[in-house]
């Protein structure tokens, strides 16, 4: 176990050494509060891009659905005839070759696999830098008839202003202590959600069960569905024994089966609390967010299906993609490719969360409504 995946397991307990890092968290605290003022009094400075801006973060460390999220956005922009475009930093990617704009043919070693998620998902135009101001003006450049820009990830970056901010909040996992790093795993105060629309990631059971008059029905919530399994190498199936089986299928592994479930997101308990949920018997493998997996790691993982997310998936079939395609796998990569799943997830959105979208931009001069 490394040392991220220890600490993240401490927050998940609150375990009682934690506090002993107090001092540091309010350290920590006071030089956010004084790089936030900084910003804001003109002390550091900040770029205005020319069309509005959408900044989509949180302010706890680990995944809270902000890649589901954001496609769900995208796609519903794009169907009512916005310009949109998304831009990130491109965690994971490789920063020599960036400002980049991300397409299908990018690689999500050299953008970062969220981004490549994203644009392989949606097709949306979307360029990544560690510094947004060329991130945007790339984007811009090729595709000058945007409307409005997403910002992934970016509610810290206060170098980059904003019109809209939106926060997302894991209810399942809530703020844990509610102490600041590394006590607890807040980025900033709790007192940092009063100016902007919160979104909170909810349980699905948890929303059809409330009432019109509970507080949980009144929010603005978010819940990420799992879609059907699907085999992360479909191409690659057919080679696993053609000469026996010439009409050789993918199929899924069935309820009640035992698989192991591979993640490296920010929070990978949720990947494997899903798929119990789905009635698979999990044997769990959380590895760090954006975890650079090798093929020959997974082969380890032997005798049961294995099982990714989306954002580990373009990583691994990348690599097998990488691979000398003009010579047959072998025996050992043909299994392994055989017994790749992926589960996709999407976000479902409150009505009520379109509506205050709606409301934001048009307040912005985009009248959505007429669109």
């Amino acid at each position: 176990m490394n040392m991220e995946t220890a600490v993240t397991r401490a927050w998940q307990r609150q375990a009682g050494w934690l506090w002993l890092l107090l001092p540091v968290s309010w350290l920590y605290g006071l030089l956010t509060k004084l790089r936030r003022r900084a910003y804001k009094i003109g002390l550091f400075s900040s770029y205005r891009a020319p069309i509005p801006v959408l900044v989509i973060g949180n302010i706890t460390v680990g995944g809270s659905g902000k890649t589901p999220l954001i496609m769900a956005l995208v796609s519903y922009l794009q169907q009512r005839g916005i310009h949109v475009g998304v831009i990130s930093r491109g965690y994971g990617g490789d920063s020599s070759k960036m400002p980049a704009l991300v397409t299908t043919d990018s690689l999500p070693s050299d953008v970062g696999d969220e981004p490549y998620l994203i644009v392989s998902t949606t097709g949306v135009a979307m360029a990544v830098c560690p510094n947004r101001k060329q991130a945007i003006e790339t984007l811009l450049q090729a595709h000058p008839n945007l409307e409005l820009i997403i910002a992934d990830d970016g509610l810290q970056h206060y170098a980059l202003q904003r019109d809209i901010e939106w926060i997302v909040v894991d209810a399942a996992r809530g703020f844990g202590s509610q102490q600041l790093l590394p006590t607890g795993f807040l980025r900033e105060p709790m007192s940092r959600l009063k100016n902007a629309t919160v979104i909170y990631h909810e349980k699905s059971d948890d929303v059809s069960k409330a009432n019109n008059d509970s507080p949980l029905a009144k929010r603005l919530t978010m819940q990420l569905h799992p879609d059907t399994l699907q085999p992360l190498l479909p191409e690659f199936f057919n080679l696993l024994d053609v000469r026996e089986n010439n009409d050789a299928q993918a199929v899924a592994p069935p309820n009640g089966s035992k698989v192991h479930a591979v993640s490296g997101i920010g929070y990978p308990q949720r990947f494997f609390i899903t798929l119990s949920s789905l009635g698979f018997e999990v044997i769990a493998h959380p590895y760090p967010d954006h975890y650079d997996f090798s093929l020959t790691e997974l082969l380890r993982y032997t005798e049961y299906p294995i099982i990714v997310t989306s954002k580990d998936a373009v990583k691994i079939r990348a690599l097998f993609l990488q691979q000398d395609t003009s010579q047959a796998l072998d025996a050992d990569w043909q299994e392994l490719a055989s017994r790749l799943w992926v589960l996709p997830v999407t976000a479902i959105l409150s009505p009520n969360c379109y509506q205050t979208l709606q409301q934001q931009l048009i307040a912005l001069g985009i009248d959505i409504a007429d669109k």
